[in-house]
């Protein structure tokens, strides 16, 4: 059985104080408090719609979560075009093919220390220590140290051209050294480096933030968050509406009509929802039935019916949000000839913590179904789902995947999904032809040829018929008529900054 690491995707979503100015708002001015704001402004309610999973450690899927209510940072973030921005890095320089130095802006953990080269080697070490190893790491092997006055030194066991990419993931946020304790948990409350800090967890059921004052970008302009984890999408949307909460996150596209059309933003993501094949078992072991499955599949109907318009024909791996993807994408490579299906029975599977997959999965039961499968379908709690789903246990999978989430490389999602080796390759696909065109795309540096080749691997990931995209995810956010500096974030990474207020 191959092994798997734990998947980081489905936490809707680092480091959201500097992507306050890199992305779209809900509204008015980001500037910080500090500037000239309200000092002492309202509380925000917040609603998400993934509870905690894994008690808030940040190696995991919540630490998206943390990421999301301006808790933790890392030393760098993503900007609009998807490269990397400083953030508790000012600046850093390669130094050979295996080293890079960092040099740490001023700044201040929650628990009153310093941001020292000493605490963040601690805290990029207690990462690559961690077990599982966060989805960042996949692959890679680091060593942190503090090398003199600012400076921290980062090598890796082989060349990683992308590292300043890498370190902008939500599981490799800075922490201080109180959060990590005998036991094996991570502890995040009052340890972070964020304008929010965590004063209160309760379960999955709500949390209590205050603002840090000390924050090195400037203090925020909401006085905390009260932070609330409602899984039910119509229950996100009916509080907004009633002004139980100022900000719903994930409103699903069938209560957009529901809400006034000033508090719905739509924001093109880098997640796409595509059907994931079992390359390695069952009926789609056999590619020429797996070419049958595709070429079964009317794509087309899936953002125009099921997404209501809120979202774009599945193209490749990348969607939209992707800008560079589309004037460099190839067509697939080394697709087989389609076969007759011969009674097979597929077990498909899907979740409904995001509500239009299990919709999505009954669209795509249909056609399956229409083309002589015989489908049998199961839809649980991701949770619930995840386990069976990486041991190849499902014919088929319908999955939401943010592809820029984990790292912002392109090349990273490809090696995580689609290698032999991959840590989150539900599909279960191990081609030496794609293994190849991977491995070449990650050792490009140069950033529009490593997109070239990323392109590359691309045809050949859908060429083998192991992923089926069907549509690129415009995700809606509701946001009360009386808030402004909502980050609107294609990553998925940053909901409320410095400048979110009521």
């Amino acid at each position: 059985m191959r092994s798997h690491r734990r998947p980081r995707l489905l936490a809707p979503f680092l480091l959201v104080p500097l992507m306050a100015g890199c992305f779209a708002s809900g509204g008015g001015d980001d500037s910080a408090s500090g500037d000239g704001g309200d000092g002492d402004g309202a509380r925000l309610r917040v609603a998400l719609a993934f509870p905690p999973a894994e008690n808030l450690s940040p190696y995991g899927a919540d630490a998206t979560l943390l990421s999301r209510l301006g808790v933790t940072e890392g030393l760098t973030s993503l900007d609009a075009n998807g490269s990397a921005a400083p953030a508790l890095a000012e600046s850093w320089r390669r130094d050979g093919d295996r080293t890079w130095e960092f040099s740490l802006r001023d700044a201040t953990f929650q628990d009153g220390g310093e941001v020292t080269p000493a605490a963040v080697a601690a805290s990029l070490t207690h990462a690559t220590d961690a077990e599982p190893a966060p989805a960042a790491l996949a692959g890679v092997t680091l060593s942190a140290e503090a090398g003199g006055d600012r400076i921290v030194r980062i090598t890796t066991a082989e060349p990683d051209p992308v590292l300043p990419l890498r370190l902008s993931s939500p599981s490799l946020a800075i922490l201080s050294k109180g959060a990590y304790g005998k036991s094996d948990r991570v502890d995040p409350v009052g340890h972070a480096t964020g304008p929010f800090e965590l004063t209160e967890v309760n379960g999955a059921t709500s949390a209590a933030l205050d603002r840090f004052d000390d924050y090195w970008g400037g203090r925020a302009q909401a006085s905390g968050i009260d932070a609330r984890f409602i899984a039910d999408g119509t229950a996100r949307a009916n509080a907004l509406r009633t002004g139980e909460l100022d900000i719903a996150e994930a409103v699903p596209v069938a209560q957009a009509a529901s809400l006034d059309e000033k508090t719905r933003r739509d924001t093109a993501t880098t997640r796409t929802t595509s059907l994931l094949l079992n390359a390695s078992s069952g009926p789609f072991k056999d590619a020429g039935l797996r070419a049958a499955a595709r070429g079964a599949l009317d794509t087309s109907v899936f953002a125009k019916d099921v997404y209501e318009g809120y979202g774009d024909p599945g193209a490749g791996v990348y969607g939209p949000a992707v800008t560079w993807a589309e004037g460099k994408r190839t067509p697939p490579v080394g697709r087989a000839a389609a076969k007759k299906p011969g009674g097979d029975t597929i077990d498909l599977a899907t979740y409904d913590n995001r509500p239009e997959l299990p919709e999505v999965a009954q669209v795509v039961k249909q056609q399956l179904e229409k083309a002589g499968f015989t489908v049998k379908l199961t839809v649980r709690e991701y949770s619930r789902l995840e386990a069976d789903a990486l041991d190849g246990k499902f014919d088929a999978f319908v999955l939401a995947r943010n592809t820029l989430l984990d790292t912002g490389d392109p090349v990273a999602v490809l090696a995580g999904d689609y290698t032999c080796d991959g840590g989150f390759n539900i599909a279960q696909l191990c081609d030496k032809g794609v293994d190849r065109a991977v491995a070449d795309a990650e050792q490009i540096a140069d950033t529009a040829k490593r997109q070239d080749a990323a392109m590359a691997a691309e045809a050949r990931i859908i060429g083998s018929d192991a992923v089926v995209p069907l549509v690129h995810q415009r995700i809606i956010t509701g946001v009360a008529d009386s808030v402004q500096g909502v980050v609107l974030d294609p990553y998925e990474r940053a909901l409320v900054g410095t400048g979110t207020r009521r």
